[in-house]
């Protein structure tokens, strides 16, 4: 994190020793210490917060890219189904005999009974 070489902290401490004296420079040490911890687990919670924000924004871009592909093939099978439908009433109405006005059409030919005894 930062750069200091061992003896910038030896320096440090002996003008820290000089300037606070023998009696309170080991509270202060540990006062200290404790507020670097303190700092530490705080830009670790932010950093977890950050990466939470960033990993819930892909989640919602993600949802967002499958919704659209959702609707697109939505719309892609409610036009095959017209398609199909189109296609089915084309064969419907191909399939359905002009009316003819020949009795053959109406009725249909009157076979002989071949069972019965005559």
């Amino acid at each position: 994190m930062f750069d200091i070489a061992f003896s910038e902290l030896l320096l440090i401490g002996v003008v820290a020793l000089i300037v606070i004296g023998p009696e309170k420079l080991p509270k202060v040490a540990r006062t200290l210490g404790l507020l670097a911890g303190r700092l530490q687990r705080y830009v670790a919670n932010v950093k977890s917060d950050i990466d939470r924000e960033l990993q819930f924004q892909d989640l919602q871009k993600l949802q967002q890219e499958i919704k659209q592909g959702a609707d697109r093939l939505q719309a892609d099978m409610h036009q095959f189904q017209s398609r199909a439908n189109e296609q089915l009433n084309e064969v419907d109405k191909s399939m359905i005999p002009p009316p003819e006005s020949s009795p053959e059409a109406v009725t249909p030919p009157v076979q002989p009974d071949i069972h019965k005894p005559q």
